[in-house]
């Protein structure tokens, strides 16, 4: 996998096949943009109404990096961690977001990577124990 252009706003680790460092896949926005584009609608916990995010689906990236584990551990700029069975990313169409209705997420607020679950679609979402989930400014992926 070639190397990012500009600076890195993604680092995969971990049991992945393809990387672009030393046991690193390192990804900067024009590199996420050029995979398969996704979007959800949904409410948030964290904001009024029904929001349009724009990103990818992370079975997505998963797939980009071979990713080989049954875990990832997804973590924030401010070192907020959860680690999330892989299992769920086939169960549910959850978005790494870079847009939320049409404009980027900032580093300032909850970007430039959100991860959002598609709440309004399944109901079991809709639990708090998901909303943990919501990694906002997130950086890392560490796949075991």
């Amino acid at each position: 996998m070639p190397p990012p252009t500009s600076p890195s706003i993604l680092e995969v680790r971990g049991a992945i096949s393809r990387i672009n460092a030393e046991g690193v896949a390192h990804f900067d926005m024009e590199m996420l943009r050029a995979l398969p584009a996704a979007r959800l609608e949904t409410t948030t916990a964290v904001t009024d109404g029904v929001r349009r995010f724009d990103g990818f689906l992370m079975r997505d990236i998963l797939a980009h990096v071979g990713a080989r584990g049954t875990a990832v551990t997804a973590r924030a700029v401010n070192d907020y961690a959860i680690e999330i069975a892989i299992e769920e990313f086939d169960r549910f169409d959850v978005l790494i977001a870079y847009e939320m209705d049409g404009e980027p997420l900032l580093p300032g607020d909850k970007g430039p990577l959100w991860m959002i679950y598609p709440r309004d679609q399944h109901a079991e979402l809709q639990d708090i124990r998901f909303d943990y989930r919501w990694v906002w400014q997130l950086r890392w992926l560490e796949i075991r």
